[in-house]
C-alpha cells in the first residue's frame, strides 16, 4: 500500500564547492583535504557527532594506519599530544570527537549534524546537481560542485542512481554486524592473559564459556584504552540487511542484551572481573559490509594476490583479507579465506562513480569485489582515501572539471604536500 505525496519546493540551504556526506573517517579527511586547499566545504553527518565508527560505533582501534601520513598521521600525532592515545593506536572516543570537530573548524569545514540523505538530484548532463536532507530544519537541498559520499553504506550514490554491489556474488552474503562496548573496572596489569599473546581471544572465549555464555562472535576480543578501560568486541549479528531498517533495529537489540549478558556473568566470576562494569555500547551497530559502488576501475581479489599499485593509487594497503563468518554454522570468527595479500594500491578510479558524473566515494563503499572489500574497508584506509579524495574535488573545482579528467601528476603532488603536513 502506498501514499501520493503532495509536490513540493524545497528551499536550497546552501551552495558550497563540495558537498561530504557522512562524518566518519573518510568523511572528516575529504571535507579538511578540500577545505584546506580554499575551496568551501559542506559536511553532512547524520549523527550529532564526527569520527562514525570511530566514536559513534565505538570501535575505538585504528586498523592498518602503519605507513599512512598525511591527515590520518596528523590526527593520532595530535591525540597523542593530548594525551588521548592508548596503546598502540586505541583512543579516547571523547577526545576523538572534540579533536576531529575542532581540525574541521579550524580547516574552515562547516558541518551540520542530525541531518539525513534522502535523494540526490541530477542535471540534464547526468551530473549530481543536489543533494535532499531531512532534520530538525526540515527539508533542505545542498548544492555543489563536486560530491562525496563518505556514508560508508553508499547512501548518496545509491540514490543518484549508481550501480553497485552487495556480498558474495554467488549468494548475496554480507558479513555480520557487531556491537561494540567500552567497559571499565578491570585493572590491565592482571588480566594481561586477555589483552597480548597468540591466546588472548581463545582465553577470553574459554573465560566466557567457563561461566554459560557463548558468544556469537568466537574470536572475543579486548582493546586496552586505558589501564582500567576497554574496548570489548564480542558479537556477531548474523545475515543482516543495512537496507533494512527493522533488521538493524533488531540485530541492535540483540547485540546490546548479548553484551550485557556477557559483562554480567564475568561479573559474576569474581576474581580481577569483580568490578568490571559496562561504560557503554555502540549508538550505531558496526556495519561491515553493504554496498560496494561501481567506479571507473573495481579493486579485485587479484589486485591484492599479486600487489598491484596502478599509477594512480591514493594509499597502499597492509591489511589481509578479513572476512568475518557470514554464517554462525561457519565458526562465528573471522579469517583470510587461505589468501595471502600483498600490499597493494588503492587507484584513484575507484574512488569516482561510473554512472553518474560529479561524484567520488571513500571508505567501504569504493569500488571493489568482496574479497578485496574484506581487506581495504578499515578505517586506516579510508582515511587515506578520503584525504585524498577531498584533494580530487578541491582540483575538480579549481580546473572547472570532473574528477576522471584530471592529471593524475597534479593530484599527486598535492597529495605528498597534504603528507608533509599542510596545515
Amino acid at each position: 500500500m502506498f501514499i501520493e505525496e503532495p509536490c513540493h519546493k524545497t528551499k536550497i540551504a546552501e551552495i558550497a564547492d563540495i558537498v561530504v556526506c557522512g562524518g566518519g573517517p573518510a568523511g572528516i579527511c575529504a571535507a579538511i583535504a578540500a577545505a584546506r586547499m580554499g575551496y568551501s566545504t559542506r559536511l553532512i553527518e547524520s549523527s550529532g557527532c564526527l569520527g562514525g565508527i570511530w566514536t559513534s560505533g565505538l570501535m575505538s582501534y585504528v586498523i592498518d594506519y602503519a605507513g599512512k601520513q598525511g591527515i590520518l598521521r596528523e590526527i593520532l600525532n595530535r591525540l597523542d599530544e593530548m594525551g588521548a592515545k592508548g596503546p598502540k593506536y586505541t583512543f579516547d572516543i571523547e577526545a576523538v570527537k572534540f579533536l576531529l570537530e575542532s581540525m574541521c573548524l579550524e580547516s574552515g569545514v562547516k558541518i551540520r549534524f542530525h541531518s539525513k540523505i534522502t535523494a540526490a538530484l541530477k542535471n540534464s548532463e547526468n551530473r549530481v546537481s543536489h543533494v535532499i536532507t531531512e532534520s530538525k530544519s526540515g527539508r533542505e537541498a545542498w548544492q555543489a560542485k563536486i560530491f562525496i559520499d563518505c556514508t560508508g553504506d553508499g547512501d548518496l550514490a545509491a540514490l543518484a542512481g549508481c550501480g553497485f554491489d552487495v556480498g558474495r556474488k554467488e549468494n548475496g552474503e554480507v558479513q555480520p554486524m557487531s556491537m561494540s562496548a567500552l567497559v571499565y573496572g578491570l585493572d590491565s596489569d592482571k588480566i594481561q592473559d586477555f589483552l597480548t599473546g597468540e591466546n588472548r581471544k581463545a582465553n577470553l572465549l574459554k573465560k566466557l564459556e567457563d561461566n554459560g555464555i557463548s558468544p556469537s562472535y568466537t574470536q572475543p576480543t579486548l582493546f586496552e584504552i586505558y589501564n582500567d578501560t576497554f574496548l570489548m568486541m564480542s558479537n556477531h549479528e548474523y545475515g543482516i540487511s543495512a537496507f533494512d531498517a527493522d533488521a538493524v533495529t533488531n540485530a541492535t537489540i540483540s547485540g546490546r542484551a548479548e553484551i550485557y549478558r556477557q559483562v554480567k556473568a564475568l561479573r559474576a566470576s569474581g576474581g580481577d572481573w569483580k568490578n568490571l562494569r559496562l561504560a557503554a555500547t555502540s549508538s550505531h551497530i558496526g556495519v561491515r559490509e553493504a554496498r560496494r559502488i561501481h567506479g571507473h576501475y573495481t579493486v579485485t581479489l587479484d589486485d591484492l594476490l599479486q600487489g598491484k599499485k596502478p599509477h594512480d593509487s591514493v594509499c597502499t594497503v597492509t591489511f589481509g583479507i578479513d572476512v568475518h563468518s557470514t554464517n554462525q554454522n561457519r565458526g562465528g570468527g573471522y579469517d583470510n579465506q587461505g589468501y595471502a595479500v600483498k600490499p597493494y594500491g588503492i587507484p584513484l578510479r575507484a574512488l569516482i562513480a561510473r554512472d553518474v558524473d560529479a561524484l567520488m566515494m571513500a571508505g567501504r563503499c569504493i569500488s571493489g569485489d568482496f574479497h578485496a572489500h574484506a581487506s581495504y574497508r578499515v578505517t586506516g584506509n579510508a582515511a587515506a582515501m578520503g584525504e585524498a579524495v577531498g584533494i580530487a574535488a578541491a582540483l575538480s573545482v579549481k580546473n572547472d572539471s570532473l574528477p576522471q579528467n584530471l592529471q593524475w601528476e597534479e593530484i599527486s603532488k598535492e597529495l605528498k604536500i597534504s603528507e608533509g603536513g599542510r596545515r
